[in-house]
């Protein structure tokens, strides 16, 4: 009987063994298929027949390099339309400012939902759910779209220079009370909790007393979530069980902020059916859509927790990488700081009239974020065939990336790139169109984009205005990949009273 029934089980092993074989064999003729397909679409050649180029990318990271960096090289070799296998899926690189305005200025190109599942749902975990910047759906989208418009008007965006002022002076007074020339500090820390203090503040109504200590929690949840995020974007890593621990941690996080989105949304609607009044920010508008459209409180939190991450990650990344990059441009801090002196002088609250005569500002954060995008792209679904200008198909099914950070840095569009030059972008400056979208372009660009400059704009003139940093030695200018681009070092610094 024993002899029967091992031998039953090596009959059901070699069986499985053949089955699986089977079914590898019809994968590898599928990709072998889908390598038919687009091999007329120019590219590097693959490293793997079934990896495709993967490889390049994995290398890339080990080397330091960050993905986009990869596309520029393959978009400068290659052209402006370039194939990347991975497995079975196929994406195109894009970097022609022609395709660029057919496929981002129009609203019949959606998101690539196989991209934007793991921001619905990550690890298992609802995330951003059907959210803003999530959602998928043209029509729901737009909906929610007019509703928080009305919480970017400028009337309300000019009645938010007050708490922007009032947690910028709470950062200063923390930073000067250590400006010894002697203290480290590191700025990535304080500028991610002053910002996601304004965001809080501005978009919900939370206040915090205390600028750092009380925002740990919720800065904690955000990079567990981000690092999390980052994981989700290589293929079968989440399966690797050493990354069980992480995994486990981002889902915590992701319930912690839904949580605390839930009790928030509670105590506000509590408030207002008590009579109280509150600005028209973006709770508000939540909360007044909902009770319009009969939305159910999961699509609320969505978008609290969309709002949340994306209104300071994003602003705070910008803001270090313009202290990291004037490291290295003295020149460039004098003329600000003398433009500063002539629109500020020595005021400590900013007016919002002030916002639009710092002009030389402005043109210091364009520049950073033409080499230094916090969100390096965007990407599009291709549903159908289409066939480019020069007869090139691009075949349906696919899913297109946008890339500003290669564009950024490409010689046909920007001259002498890889130099930081704000002055390419002063009033008379001639700016090539359609190939600089560090919020995205057209019906889906970033919402939050005018708030943001204004936050960046108060915090970096206020820091400019009163105190000299000096990066520590032994940190380089690098650049970390993380699902939004950041300094790798955090930025620590010595600081001191300007002029001392």
């Amino acid at each position: 009987m024993a002899l029967v029934a091992s031998g039953l089980c090596l009959s059901c092993l070699f069986l499985l063994f053949c089955g699986l074989l089977v079914v590898f064999g019809f994968y590898c003729a599928y990709v072998h298929y889908v390598h038919l397909r687009y091999d007329h679409i120019p590219g590097p050649p693959r490293a793997s027949f079934l990896f495709g180029h993967i490889y390049y990318l994995i290398r890339a990271k080990k080397d330091g390099k960050i993905q986009h960096a990869v596309f520029l090289e393959w978009a400068k070799e290659y052209g402006p339309i370039v194939r990347i296998n991975i497995l079975h899926r196929v994406s195109v690189i894009i970097t022609s400012p022609e395709l660029i305005k057919v496929f981002l200025m129009s609203p019949k190109y959606k998101k690539d939902p196989k991209i934007y599942l793991n921001l619905q749902n990550l690890f298992g975990e609802r995330f951003l759910g059907r959210g803003l910047v999530s959602e998928i759906d043209h029509e729901i989208w737009y909906k929610q779209r007019r509703i928080f418009d009305l919480a970017f008007q400028r009337s309300y965006l000019m009645s938010l220079m007050g708490a922007i002022n009032e947690k910028a002076e709470q950062m200063m007074e923390i930073l000067e009370a250590k400006a010894d020339g002697q203290t480290e500090v590191c700025m990535q820390d304080m500028i991610c909790s002053t910002i996601y203090a304004i965001t809080a503040k501005a978009f919900f109504g939370m206040e915090f007393k205390s600028l750092v200590d009380e925002q740990k929690p919720f800065l904690l949840a955000i990079q567990n979530i981000i690092t999390g995020m980052t994981l989700a974007r290589i293929p079968f890593a989440k399966f690797s069980p050493g990354k069980r621990k992480l995994i486990n941690k981002t889902r915590e996080s992701i319930r912690f902020l839904r949580q605390v989105g839930k009790e928030w949304i509670k105590y506000r609607r509590e408030a207002m059916q008590n009579n109280q009044e509150f600005p028209p920010d973006v709770m508000m508008q939540m909360l007044k859509g909902a009770a319009e459209e009969g939305t159910n409180d999961e699509f609320l939190v969505d978008n609290f927790v969309t709002f949340l991450i994306a209104g300071s990650e994003t602003s705070s990344n910008q803001v270090l990488f313009v202290l990291m990059e004037l490291q290295r441009h003295p020149e460039i801090v004098e003329r600000l700081r003398a433009e500063l002196d002539e629109v500020i002088g020595s005021k400590i609250n900013i007016e919002y009239q002030d916002i639009g005569k710092l002009q030389y500002l402005s043109q210091i954060l364009k520049e950073v974020l033409r080499l230094y995008p916090p969100v390096t792209g965007t990407v599009r679904w291709l549903e159908k065939d289409f066939v480019v200008d020069d007869g090139l198909l691009i075949p349906g099914c696919t899913s297109l990336c946008f890339t500003t950070y290669a564009m950024g840095r490409m010689e046909i569009y920007f001259e002498d790139p890889l130099t930081f030059n704000p002055d390419r972008f002063s009033p008379e400056a001639f700016k090539p169109n359609f190939t600089y979208f560090p919020f995205s372009l057209g019906p889906r660009s970033c919402i939050g984009q005018y708030f943001s400059q204004m936050e960046v704009k108060v915090l970096i003139a206020k820091l400019f205005q009163r105190l000299e940093l000096q990066m520590i030695p032994g940190q380089d200018f690098g650049v970390l990949d993380s699902i939004t681009l950041k300094p790798k070092h955090g930025l620590v610094c010595t600081l001191k009273p300007r002029g001392s």
